[in-house]
């Protein structure tokens, strides 16, 4: 008896699983009837007929994540690059994704991988850094139109690693090594020019200063010369008047014969001391004896 009840439980049980459905908010179901699509689940409670009603495919509606392995790709420059990334799709459908396509994730990875190999394969190594994001773009577009009949929306693609072989890594790293050098140099080059630039305008200033100074120095001498030849003519007509005027007083023309008599024999005096040749007798250069006999003489004649 015991185990006739155990089994009418166990009989219920199934019953009852078969008849009622609760879908999730997150997904929705295919129910088949003898094998044949009758209608899509929604959220919320379902009744089934067991053994005739089927909940065939539960498809999740959310946003899904798909990492996309990694391959080898041939760019336009023929540089072989390792790439890998992740694909981002949403169910749309869940009538085209259960009946379009057999396995849409794996449909919709191995797609990516292709298309990723076909769009790198139309830009250079470069290109596949500088512009990524249209890569990214054109990948999205391109999956899309292709998977519109299995019932899905590809949202976006995401290059995660592009890795070139090592040969390229080392190439690429002196080409950086070279470039880094070339910036350098050209700043080192620029910072000399300034330098130059900088010296060559403080020469500048120093000749300009320089010259300056040397023309007030030379105006200060002319201006110098031009009073100290001022102040001499100056005393010179001062002597000559002085002269003049003693010359018109009693007795001055005497004098200055006289004055002039004493200059020239003192200075033939001296020529007579210190020349080698003797021309004249020496006896003549008895000077003061001349002079008083001059004065004499001129003393008569003012007489």
């Amino acid at each position: 008896m015991w185990f006739t009840l155990l089994i009418l439980i166990i009989i219920a049980i199934i019953v009852i699983k078969k008849t009622v459905l609760i879908v999730t908010m997150r997904e929705e179901v295919i129910k088949e009837r003898l094998g044949k699509y009758t209608d899509t689940l929604k959220p919320g409670l379902h009744f089934l007929i067991p053994f005739i009603d089927n909940d065939s495919y539960h498809r999740e509606m959310r946003e899904r994540v798909l990492e996309v392995p990694s391959q080898s790709c041939i760019t336009a420059d023929n540089i072989q690059v390792e790439v890998d990334g992740l694909i981002y799709i949403q169910v749309i459908d869940a009538y085209k994704a259960s009946y379009g396509i057999g396995d849409y994730k794996s449909a919709s990875v191995n797609l990516a991988q292709t298309t990723m190999r076909s769009e790198l394969g139309k830009m250079t190594l470069d290109d596949t850094f500088s512009e990524r994001d249209s890569l990214n773009d054109q990948i999205v577009k391109e999956i899309d139109k292709a998977s519109e009949n299995w019932g899905i929306k590809v949202l976006r693609y995401e290059l995660k690693n592009i890795s070139p072989s090592m040969s390229v890594q080392d190439t690429m790293e002196k080409q950086m090594e070279a470039e880094r050098q070339k910036r350098s140099q050209i700043t080192l080059s620029m910072a000399n020019k300034e330098a130059r630039i900088k010296t060559s305008e403080g020469e500048k200033i120093k000749a300009i200063n320089i010259s300056e100074g040397e023309k007030l120095k030379r105006i200060n001498e002319a201006q110098g010369k031009a009073q100290e030849i001022e102040l001499m003519a100056d005393a010179t007509a001062n002597g000559i008047k002085m002269v003049s005027s003693s010359i018109n007083k009693p007795g001055g023309d005497i004098a200055v014969k006289s004055q002039l008599i004493e200059q020239y024999i003192r200075e033939y005096g001296k020529i007579i001391d210190t020349a080698k040749i003797s021309v004249l007798p020496s006896d003549i250069a008895n000077l003061r004896g001349l002079v008083t006999t001059l004065t004499s003489t001129l003393s008569k004649g003012g007489n």
